[in-house]
């Protein structure tokens, strides 16, 4: 039975902290290289008390260069899709809606594809061009968006959904149009599209950091204002909120989430859909609570998921697979639920 519940509970905030910690540690200690749990953990209690490490220098190398940056990285883009997917939903009224929404998965993967068409020598550059480039598209993706929709003369989340659709089947036949120039980086860029995390270094979680960080800060101040925005506009006014301001900066900070999370692990789907309607079936439908455990239940998610990528079979497959053999079922028993609620 879904509740309604509308504030955060500690305790509640404090199992999804803890959960979260155990799936960080399992991702550590546990990998696809044969270190052994209990030698890396050795390593890790070598390193906080100054006693001497059971790996070599190549081992911790791996641990700490490697497997925990990788982890990092997949808790932030998971909180940040996960986040970005809540609020959407919010803003949208929609339970249906996906950060990939507006054009950022679009522009995205324009700007990513362009990078490795047309300058695939640029790694010289101390952030790499391709999630610069992946960042910068799935702003402008957003930015074409909206501005499309102010131009339509509408204000309204339709309007600006329609936007969004049409500004990102453009940006698509753009993409595949830089994609036919070179058919060498066909599979280069299909790779990127399905999401991973099998590069990932401490430069990009320093990347994708303070926009995520900037993001979730936004997300869950906001969140006391979407719960009132469920009450309807009008009533929202006479408590002295603009909606419309309300909404455009939710929609910036998920847009920003996103654009971040996808410059750093290419495009992995269904995170944004299902994290947030566990959220709402465990813990309560209110968006100070939906928010910020979507956050939370997102890092969670994907550091599972990409473990499992990395570790279920000997070749490692893309994180946005694992994702989508998850996600995909959960989202027919949403798309049945929603069905259902509309009828009755």
């Amino acid at each position: 039975m879904k509740s309604h519940t509308t504030r955060l509970r500690p305790r509640v905030l404090l199992l999804g902290l803890l959960l979260l910690a155990v799936v960080f540690a399992l991702a550590v200690l546990v990998g696809a290289g044969d270190l052994g749990w209990q030698r890396v953990l050795g390593e890790i209690t070598a390193q906080l008390t100054g006693g001497r490490s059971p790996l070599s220098e190549r081992e911790a190398a791996i641990v700490w260069q490697l497997r925990v940056p990788r982890v990092v990285l997949a808790g932030l883009v998971g909180a940040a899709l996960a986040g970005a997917g809540a609020a959407f939903q919010g803003v949208f009224r929609n339970p249906l809606a996906d950060p990939y929404l507006l054009g950022a998965a679009a522009g995205a993967g324009l700007g990513a594809t362009a990078v490795m068409v047309l300058a695939p020598a640029l790694t010289t550059w101390v952030i790499g061009p391709l999630p610069l480039a992946a960042f910068a598209g799935a702003l402008g993706g957003v930015g074409l968006s909206w501005l499309l929709g102010r131009s339509a003369g509408g204000t309204g989340t339709a309007t600006l959904l329609l936007a969004g659709v049409a500004v990102a089947s453009f940006l698509t036949a753009v993409q595949t149009f830089v994609q036919q120039l070179n058919t060498e980086t066909v599979r280069q860029v299909y790779t990127w599209m399905l999401g991973g995390l099998n590069i990932s270094g401490w430069r990009e979680v320093w990347l994708a950091l303070p926009y995520i960080g900037l993001a979730a800060m936004v997300l869950c101040l906001g969140a006391r204002l979407l719960d009132v925005l469920t009450l309807g506009d009008a009533e929202a006014a006479s408590l002295g909120i603009h909606p419309a301001r309300v909404r455009l900066l939710l929609l910036l900070a998920a847009s920003l989430a996103t654009a971040a999370a996808v410059a750093v692990s290419g495009l992995i789907g269904f995170v944004g859909i299902v994290v947030p309607h566990v959220v709402r079936l465990l813990a309560g439908s209110g968006y100070r609570v939906v928010i910020p455990l979507s956050l939370l239940g997102g890092a969670t998610f994907l550091i599972a998921a990409d473990h499992l990528a990395r570790t279920v079979m000997p070749g490692e497959l893309p994180v946005g697979v694992v994702t989508a053999f998850t996600g995909a079922p959960f989202f027919v028993a949403v798309l049945r639920s929603f069905r259902k609620e509309r009828m009755s």
